[in-house]
């Protein structure tokens, strides 16, 4: 019981001081990417250091519903520690982009669960769900490709992308992308694939910065390989 307290202290206390850390300006900005929070990510990682790593204050950040609270979590987390189900719910759970992205990358990709969680996800009927299990997909393209079946993954990506919602095509056009990087075998088809669809061609690229367009991405990627 008094731990129980005492965590429920701490989450208010920390809740209070990401109250603090909010600036309306930084909020603006993330708003347009579908973001609800203005925590600097800089200063909200101080803090995950401050707070060192904490299983139970990061389960109970997570289910306060505030998305600096839940980005917090993921930095103080054991992912490890996160069972099969309740990565499932997470992830159904986790509906703005960066905490969506952070919960795939920073816990799932790390928990023993992965390549459970990536084949269930990989054809789920939400999109935002399916995008997590290409995440994980494009992680074994790059890393661990044996046992894939990525002439079938090309053929996914032929057929579905181009009508995709956001973030599931972003997802399917980072796997793209990785086959024609990582596969030379596989190279010509997947730049013919970006090619044709066009998917992502006319996205607004920094300078200095690698479009996401998947032909531009793969030359780019293999000749940085080829040049090291």
């Amino acid at each position: 019981m008094a731990e129980t307290a005492l965590t429920e202290t701490t989450v208010a206390e920390v809740l209070a001081e990401l109250a603090e850390l909010d600036d309306p300006k930084i909020r603006a900005v993330n708003e347009k990417h579908g973001d609800d929070h203005g925590v600097n990510l800089s200063k909200l990682r101080a803090l995950a250091k401050r707070l060192k790593t904490h299983q139970e204050l990061a389960r109970s950040l997570w289910a306060t519903e505030d998305t600096a609270a839940k980005l917090l979590a993921l930095l103080i987390c054991r992912p490890k520690a996160f069972e099969r189900d309740e990565l499932d719910t997470m992830v159904r759970d986790a509906r703005t982009p960066k905490v969506h992205d952070w919960l795939v990358n920073y816990v799932v990709k790390k928990s023993p669960h992965a390549e459970e969680l990536r084949v269930a996800w990989f054809a789920d009927s939400d999109p935002v769900v399916a995008s997590a299990g290409w995440a994980l997909t494009t992680e074994r393209v790059a890393k661990k490709p044996e046992g894939l079946d990525l002439p079938g993954l090309l053929d996914v990506i032929e057929a579905e992308m181009k009508d995709a919602p956001d973030r599931l095509q972003w997802a399917m056009n980072h796997c793209l992308a990785q086959i024609g990087i990582e596969h030379a075998e596989h190279r010509t088809r997947a730049l013919a694939i970006g090619e044709r669809l066009e998917v992502l061609k006319d996205y607004p690229t920094s300078p200095g910065c690698t479009s996401p367009f998947a032909p531009v991405w793969i030359a780019e990627m293999v000749r940085r390989k080829n040049d090291a």
